[in-house]
């Protein structure tokens, strides 16, 4: 399944057979252990640098609104974000699995956020973008 809007991600869940908990990492840009020049000049031109996690949290499927819920929801936070990665927990027999079930998934996907490996999340800016990585 191609999913290249948020809304879309949504409706996907929705079409699962089994109910969806959803799982947020927040992230700001920063730059690496060890900089170089290059690093620094690629970084303030906006490029570069290491995703940082700040805020991790987890939501059942029906708490989700618009992405605009969502962006309004963390700045309660206070926690300044610029790529949220988004992956689903699947529930088994009909039953999402609770926030406690998705602590351990949360928090190995905020580590391998930490170590580079993104390609399994659907990352999105600010604004709702959908992000890629390569």
């Amino acid at each position: 399944m191609n999913i290249s809007s948020y809304e879309e991600l949504l409706e996907a869940a929705r079409q699962q057979p089994e109910p969806q908990r959803f799982l947020f990492v927040f992230t700001i840009p920063e730059l690496p252990e060890g900089y170089t020049e290059v690093q620094i000049q690629r970084f303030h031109a906006g490029q570069g640098g290491v995703l940082t996690p700040k805020v991790c949290t987890d939501k059942a499927q029906d708490e989700l609104g618009s992405f605009a819920d969502l962006v309004e929801e963390s700045r309660q936070t206070g926690q300044d974000w610029k790529i949220v990665f988004v992956a689903c927990l699947s529930g088994r027999g009909g039953v999402m699995p609770t926030s406690e079930e998705a602590q351990k998934p949360l928090k190995d996907m905020e580590e391998a956020i930490n170590n580079g490996a993104v390609s399994p999340f659907l990352a999105y800016d600010r604004e709702g973008n959908q992000v890629q990585f390569s």
